[in-house]
Parts: structure tokens; C-alpha cells; sequence
């Protein structure tokens, strides 16, 4: 069943089309990329699904409803929760209060107490420097913060933006990993990311955007198969 539908988005930057009628779609329970070079389309699709853009036209279902002209801030309560680029955290306050951010929603004390809780299992280095402030953490801190504080609104779908970025190769796969059990605890994924090899390993189904056009799909396997996707993306 599909929990996120794109039909026909597209979305201009003054009379540049960025995003040229896309559709495509993510099922429950998937881990689903958007592939591309630097300026394909990847992080404008995001943002204009989530509303942080406007769209010239298209539509955008959520669990069968249509949340196409939804603000933004509306579309969090509806179990949608995005992941910038840039990991864009509250640099002045502290871990903590970066956490409760992510839950302003929640006016229940005891369950906002076990949601800490649970963040602060699955990411024990954000439990060890709760107190910290923001700004001083590392790259690797500040994404694992920035996915934290994401998932503290309990999202049905959880869309990352180039999670990776910046980041050593040994973080890089500890993220990728964070990604995969983020998923298999039941948190629907859709993931937008540089790193083809590393997210397509991780993906049920993929999609490859060139200039704001949606060029190939298949699955995960499929595509780090294709001979296209291994010259242009995977250096083979």
C-alpha cells in the first residue's frame, strides 16, 4: 500500500523548471532513494513535498489524503517528518532541549519521558552529553541529534536529506545503519542521498532523477546492477 503518492510535480525557480513532472512513490514499510547528481532535483522534491516550497502544480498524497496545499507545520501532525540537509539543529540550545523541539506537540509528561527514553537507547552518545550544547558536538553528534530530535514526533514516514554529508567513512556507515533499524522498528524511509552505493544497498526501491526528471527506477538491487547507474554514480 502506498503511504506517500507523487503525481506529476513540478516545481520552477523563477522560469527555470527544477522539478520537471515527477511521480513516483513510496509503500509502507520501504526504504525508498532518490538518487542524482549535485542540482538533479533531489532536495527541491523534498522540500516541496513537505510544503517548504511552493509547487506549480502536481499533487502529493499521505495516506490517501491529499496534503498538496497543507502548510508545513500542519504536515508533521499528520506523521510526516523530515530530515534537512545540513542537519540544521538548534546550535545554542542543549541536546535536550534540541529533543524536546522535536516533541512540541506532546503535552504528556510520562510519555514524553519514555520517548526520551528511547531515544537515548538508540543513540546512547546523545544520552552522555544531554546536557551538552548543540553546537559543540561533532558532525556525526549533531546528525545523530538532528534524526533524534526527528523522531520524537513518532513519524509514520521519515524523509532524510543527504544524511551522510560530511561525514567519515566510518560515520557514514554507522548512519546508514542507524537508517536500517529506524526502518525495521516500522518507520517508513524516504531517503535523498549522493552516496548511490551505500543507499541503494539499504533500499527496497530507488529512483534516479537527472535535471529534475525521473530517469530510472527499481529496486535497491536492480539499480547498483544497472550499467548507467554504476558509471554515473557507483565509479564503475
Amino acid at each position: 500500500m502506498a503511504m506517500l503518492e507523487v503525481h506529476d510535480l513540478e516545481v520552477n525557480y523563477g522560469v527555470i523548471r527544477a522539478i520537471k513532472n515527477i511521480s513516483f512513490e513510496v509503500n509502507e514499510g520501504e526504504i525508498v532513494t532518490l538518487i542524482g547528481a549535485n542540482g538533479a532535483g533531489k532536495t527541491t522534491t523534498m522540500q516541496s513535498i513537505v510544503g517548504l516550497i511552493p509547487k506549480k502544480s502536481g499533487k502529493v498524497i499521505f495516506q490517501g489524503n491529499d496534503i498538496t496545499k497543507i502548510p508545513c507545520h500542519k504536515i508533521v501532525h499528520l506523521g510526516m517528518t523530515q530530515v534537512p540537509e545540513g542537519r540544521r539543529i538548534f546550535q545554542e540550545l542543549t541536546v535536550y532541549e534540541n529533543l524536546l523541539m522535536g516533541a512540541y506537540s506532546n503535552k504528556d509528561n510520562a510519555s514524553l519521558k519514555s520517548d526520551l527514553q528511547t531515544i537515548y537507547e538508540r543513540f546512547p552518545r546523545l544520552a552522555e552529553r544531554k546536557n551538552q550544547v548543540a553546537g559543540t558536538l561533532s558532525g556525526g553528534e549533531q546528525q545523530m541529534l538532528a534524526m533524534g530530535r526527528a523522531l520524537m514526533s513518532h513519524p509514520k514516514l521519515l524523509m532524510l536529506d543527504e544524511p551522510s554529508m560530511g561525514l567519515s567513512p566510518l560515520l557514514v556507515d554507522q548512519v546508514f545503519e542507524i537508517i536500517k533499524d529506524i526502518n525495521k522498528g516500522g518507520t517508513t524511509v524516504l531517503l535523498v542521498e549522493q552516496n548511490a552505493g551505500k543507499s541503494l544497498a539499504i533500499s527496497d526501491r530507488a529512483y534516479v532523477l537527472e535535471n529534475g526528471k525521473i530517469v530510472l527506477s527499481g529496486t535497491g538491487k536492480e539499480l547498483s546492477e544497472s550499467e548507467m547507474v554504476r558509471k554515473a554514480y557507483l565509479g564503475g
